[in-house]
């Protein structure tokens, strides 16, 4: 075997990393490490945002995500079956405010029609207790 023989069996047999890897090896390998993307996006003038864009992205097995903590689909109601509910209750609560809001309004206006009545009623008892 001559030397150039040599040197190209050498540079035949050397590999780069991507050259034995196939697609389902990389998958593989990713969903074994995992690999996270996360980032926010806020558009605001001056204290007030107009709007936020949240970016959570998470590639990896399932096991792989718990093992290392990362767990926040378990417990995000819009990506479980409590939206629809967690909705009606918000939209049944809002409801609740407005009528007791109003009702509160109903009652000052009641006060402060009272009021009035009394300090004259006060006035005329005091007018009298001095004659």
């Amino acid at each position: 075997m001559t030397q150039s023989s040599i040197n190209s069996t050498k540079r035949d047999r050397i590999t780069t990393s991507t050259s034995g890897s196939t697609l389902a090896d990389i998958l593989e390998r990713v969903l074994d490490k995992g690999i996270v993307i996360a980032g926010d996006i806020s558009v605001s003038v001056g204290s007030t945002e107009l709007l936020t864009i949240r970016i959570r992205l998470l590639i990896a097995s399932v096991d792989k995500a718990k093992e290392i903590g990362i767990n926040w689909w378990e417990s995000d109601p819009y990506l479980s079956s409590q939206a629809v509910s967690l909705v009606e209750s918000n939209q049944q609560l809002l409801e609740q405010v407005k009528t007791l809001q109003e009702e509160v309004r109903s009652l000052k206006a009641i006060a402060a029609n009272q009021q009035p009545i009394s300090e004259s009623s006060k006035s005329s008892e005091s007018s009298e207790s001095s004659d």
